[in-house]
């Protein structure tokens, strides 16, 4: 919990702070203290929500759509006493939850395996003694002590700081670390991450050492509010029933959404993915059908009461329920879902995978999920206008991988031509989205750029470059198979730096070897954005100082450029064109340090410490005085290698993809570009597109949802955000119909993941992201992601087809049914065309082996057919050949008088069987001909290769045609359960019903081919297509409109 006070605490100093908690600086709380305080607030503990109960999960795969109509038709069967037609339904119901509460409930054990604490112990001070105690254990007004590698506990004020610098990345997702001072702050109106006198609970010391004491814990630190908006319930819009506010007649339009919200929400159709709502209005729409067609038989029947009415209308009812959609659904996300797992996609919620194939836009952080979290040195200017550069280097901790280029920077100096983009849009000098540096090239011969070799400005600059550096970076000579081979520590920045140094050998432990001895050091500090240390070096009678810091405040301090003989004086003009490369640097991406250096006159020796600030400042600016600039160094967080072959792919299958990043505009901007979410050259664009790209987050929360929704296109980079500018971002693609992933790994993004449609966070990222997102990336990779969308529109594309596939058997059998109303025996009552057993053996059996096999594929007309050539075959045998003899209760018994009903029956079976089987191969493509279903293959005849591919498929297909002729011809089996006999001549009907069915949907597929019919609705990729073309890999254009006829 927090301490309430009357100014946040980064306002007051920490003595105030430290006063109205009732601690003491120096000695901490007393024991008696903390023991009180432990009674008043809660542990020290987010409440991020753990595991999903068991029972939770059993209940959600009960209330399904399709289960509900399952129920009741179970109900209804027992009620009528058709014991075996509800023993079918019940297995039915039992598999299907069955499978789906054993998958959710693996992947809840799996993220449990995830979630890792995020510190277990703190050291803190009481009774003027240091103890280390359990996180939970701290308490508001406790002294925390912080060294390196520590995650600090709770939010604290800072009243000591050496060095002191926090990863607070995960909060605000900078990846650069905050140094922290120990001063108050004026500015009320300071954001989380500029407040840098307060650290925060759950992030890290990167370096430094320091004190700080506790103002909050718990829900109530800065991560803990972020993870709590997660948990809150987002009420829709016009659901108030504050009638003060809206007016007298709001709470009864109030109450009334509230109520649809709450019956839609529990039959599925008002909450949900894109399918499961469509699949639930499918559910309901054949269930009120089963009603109408039940209506249909007791009105044939003159409403009539007795068992053989009620039955035949129970089983035209069911014949027109997909009784094994849901199971078959449900083992096709298993599947899918084991795929994803083996592809280190964790899916926490089955109906996230099939989320994924409706995803229309990502939105996607930049720190460690486009890029690699991890800065890296891009270039290095030197004053003689040499320009090096590190290329084909992904990894930056490795300075083995890559290589260092030279080249020289002749048009540095030049001012920048300004181009007139409307003059390019015109049709005479139409250019297309060309990079900028093929468009304008250097005047320079590119060509010349050759490898790095050693010389005396380059050495100068690493020798600075590397001892002004506290990181560290160590090969292993026998790394663990988890480990990498270079191990780096410190701060990134000056990791970068000293990767570099070791690329041309220099570094800092190498030169040390050399002679060199450090003899002082004065820190970075925030408020001068510099450090420097003080070297003594071999063969030398003076010392060397050595600074790096921010550009403009080291230029500011040298009064010459360059060395030895190419030295020259820092007049403006010179710096002026220091400050343009910086600018230059700066628009790729890159944050830009200063090296410089000065000799000591003479030896420096160490001065005592007097405790006297002024007496300290006044050495360190004479130390930092008359430098000496050797160089720029630009440093950049590489996008992973995988990101822009990724972005490409998205952008093939019409997904957007937008950056929602807390860095600065520039670097945003250049990375976009760099991995092709927005175009290199904005000239191709038109100007209203080009200056809704990229946005502030601060611009962008100025905007009226009106005006939001008036823009030409969203943002693809919005830069400097919060966290309510993410969801606010979210909402407006929500209100344009988008349907989108938000991706992320820190705190900061936990809000926007749980109110994405589907939040996909990274398995390094923290617990409270992890628990508000739908799917978990255990490899970090934004890759994965679309390897996931690409398995969620396989799967999607799946399911289209067994649901044609199932509803073609269903229609089949009710026009079957319907028909057969009219064949009434001597008694009156309707003969079956097929018996109520045969119903349930073809749509649970016949039908769910292939459909799963169709569920397995690499990415209602035939219902009528189906139905017309079945139902012609029953009239040939019943009136063809036998007079129209229907005999007498031959629903319930076999006998002569029957025989050529049951014999009817058998060929039905037989004929409606293959037809359903055949059906699941045409159905593996709706456009393609099944016997050329590779338009690719040389083959004459691939037909058997095409069939075989799917080798779950072919076998149900196969094994489900051979099992007609035990059904048929096993006595007592045939006549008494399945109500036909053994037939001889009839199997010639049923076969050449079958040739007629293929050549009918044959015939269709033509049609469809030749004049364009029930196409996919065309992919919209806005004005622009983002990535590389080679990275376009989605072969399915996926369509929520797509017609499955």
């Amino acid at each position: 919990m927090a301490a309430q006070f009357e100014k946040h605490p980064f306002l007051l100093s920490a003595e105030d702070v430290a006063r109205h908690l009732d601690s003491d600086l120096e000695r901490g709380l007393s024991s008696s203290q903390v023991f009180q305080l432990q009674q008043r607030y809660p542990p020290n503990e987010l409440e991020v929500g753990g595991a999903i109960p068991w029972y939770k999960i059993f209940i959600k795969q009960l209330l399904n759509a399709m289960i509900l109509v399952l129920f009741f038709a179970l109900a209804l069967s027992f009620v009528v006493g058709d014991f075996i037609e509800g023993g079918v339904l019940t297995a039915v119901i039992i598999l299907n939850v069955s499978i789906g509460f054993y998958q959710e409930y693996g992947a809840e054990k799996k993220m449990d395996a995830l979630r890792a604490l995020s510190s277990p112990s703190a050291m803190v001070l009481r009774d003027g003694r240091t103890e280390v105690i359990a996180n939970a254990e701290v308490v508001p007004g406790d002294i925390v002590i912080l060294k390196m590698g520590d995650t600090i506990p709770a939010d604290i004020r800072v009243f000591e700081a050496m060095n002191l610098a926090a990863d607070e990345q995960s909060l605000t997702g900078e990846s650069v670390p905050v140094e922290k001072i120990v001063d108050c702050l004026d500015d009320i109106e300071l954001g989380i991450g500029d407040r840098i006198n307060i650290a925060y609970g759950t992030t890290t010391v990167q370096k430094g050492r320091g004190r700080g004491i506790v103002i909050s814990t718990g829900m109530q630190t800065e991560v803990g509010k972020i993870a709590a908006s997660t948990a809150k319930k987002h009420r829709k819009a016009g659901r108030s029933m504050n009638y003060k506010k809206y007016g007298k007649r709001q709470p009864v339009i109030g109450l009334s959404k509230r109520i649809y919200d709450f019956v839609g929400g529990f039959l599925g159709l008002t909450e949900g993915t894109p399918l499961q709502i469509k699949l639930s209005k499918l559910a309901y729409i054949l269930f009120g059908c089963a009603l109408v067609l039940a209506l249909v038989v007791f009105g044939v029947n003159k409403f009539g009461d007795s068992p053989e009415i009620v039955i035949y209308a129970i089983s035209t009812g069911i014949a027109i329920i997909p009784e094994s959609l849901v199971a078959v659904l449900t083992i096709t996300m298993v599947v899918a879902t084991t795929v994803m797992r083996k592809a280190n996609v964790v899916v926490r919620d089955l109906s996230a995978l099939e989320a994924l194939g409706g995803v229309t836009n990502i939105c996607s952080d930049k720190t460690g999920t486009l890029t690699q979290g991890a800065m890296i040195v891009r270039k290095v200017w030197i004053p003689s206008n040499t320009i090096y550069t590190v290329q084909d280097s992904k990894h930056p901790s490795n300075p083995r991988e890559g290589r260092v280029t030279v080249s020289e920077n002749n048009n540095s100096a030049e001012p920048e031509e300004k181009r007139d983009y409307d003059q390019e849009r015109s049709v005479a000098t139409l250019k297309f989205d060309v990079p900028e540096e093929k468009l304008n090239p250097p005047k320079g011969d590119s060509k010349k750029e050759k490898i790095a070799t050693m010389n005396a400005e380059l050495e100068a600059f690493l020798l600075s470059a590397a001892l002004c550096n506290l990181a560290t970076v160590r090969q292993q000579q026998e790394p663990k198979d988890d480990e990498p081979e270079w191990q780096v520590t410190g701060e990134p920045t000056e990791i970068a730096l000293q990767v570099f140094a070791h690329r041309l050998d220099r570094g800092k432990k190498t030169i040390e070897a050399m002679g060199w001895k450090q003899v002082a050091e004065f820190p970075f500090d925030s408020s001068i954005k510099r450090m420097s240390v003080i070297y003594n070096g071999p063969s030398r009678d003076h010392s060397m100082v050595f600074t790096k810091g921010a550009v403009e405040r080291v230029v500011d301090l040298c009064t010459t450029v360059g060395i030895e003989s190419s030295q020259e004086p820092m007049t403006d003009e010179r710096k002026e064109e220091i400050l343009k490369q910086m600018d230059a640097f700066a628009s790729q991406g890159q944050r830009v340090l200063a090296i410089a250096s000065r000799p000591w006159n003479g030896v420096y020796k160490e001065k005592t410490h007097t405790g006297n600030t002024e007496d300290e400042q006044g050495l360190r600016q004479e130390v930092e005085s008359g430098l000496t600039l050797l160089g720029l160094a630009g440093i950049y967080d590489p996008p992973r290698r995988e990101t822009t072959p990724a972005i490409a792919e998205c952008s093939s299958a019409g997904i957007r993809v937008h950056m929602l990043t807390g860095d600065h505009p520039a670097t945003a901007e250049a990375i976009a570009k760099e991995v092709g979410i927005i175009p290199r050259n904005p000239g191709v664009l038109s100007d209203e597109v080009a200056k809704s790209l990229v946005l502030k987050a601060s611009d962008f929360d100025k905007l009226t949802d009106q005006e939001i929704d008036a823009l030409h296109e969203l943002p693809l980079v919005l830069a400097r955000c919060a966290p309510d500018t993410k969801t606010r971002m979210i909402e407006a693609l929500r209100r344009r119909g988008a349907f989108m992933a938000m991706t992320g790994d820190g705190v900061n993004d936990a809000p926007s993941l749980s109110r994405a449609d589907v939040g996909i966070a990274m398995g390094s990222g923290s617990d409270v992201a992890k628990s508000a997102s739908k799917i978990v990336l255990t490899d970090d990779k934004f890759n994965s992601i679309v390897a996931a969308i690409r398995e969620g529109r396989r799967m999607f594309d799946n399911i289209q087809k067994f649901i044609l596939h199932l509803l073609a058997s269903n229609v089949g059998e009710v026009i079957l049914l319907i028909a057969g109303l009219g064949f009434q025996d001597e008694a009156g009552y309707s003969v079956f065309p097929v018996s109520p057993l045969q119903i349930l053996w073809i749509n649970v059996v016949t039908s769910s082996f292939p459909a799963f096999g169709l569920g397995r594929e690499l990415a209602s007309l035939y219902g009528t057919l189906m139905g017309t050539l079945t139902l012609a075959t029953f009239i040939i045998i019943v009136y063809g050949a036998n007079g129209g003899q229907l005999g007498g209760d031959c629903n319930k018994r076999w006998s002569i008088e029957c025989e050529p009903v049951f014999r009817a029956r058998a060929a039905v079976f037989a004929e409606l069987t293959w037809l359903i089987l055949f059906c699941a191969w045409e159905c593996k493509d709706i456009r393609r001909s099944m016997f050329r279903l590779n338009p690719d293959s040389t083959s004459r005849f691939p037909v058997a290769r095409d069939l075989y591919e799917n080798k779950f498929l072919f076998w149900a297909v196969v094994i489900g045609a051979l099992s007609v002729f035990p059904v048929v011809y096993i006595p007592v089996l045939n006549r008494a359960v399945f109500k036909h006999t053994a037939i001889s001549w009839e199997w010639a009907l049923s076969i050449g019903a079958l040739i007629l069915f293929v050549a009918g949907m044959e015939l269709w597929k033509l049609t469809k081919r030749e004049f364009g019919l029930l196409q996919d609705r065309a992919v919209v990729r806005g004005t622009f297509s983002q990535g590389e073309e080679s990275g376009r890999k989605f072969h399915r254009t996926f369509s929520m409109t797509t017609r499955m006829t």
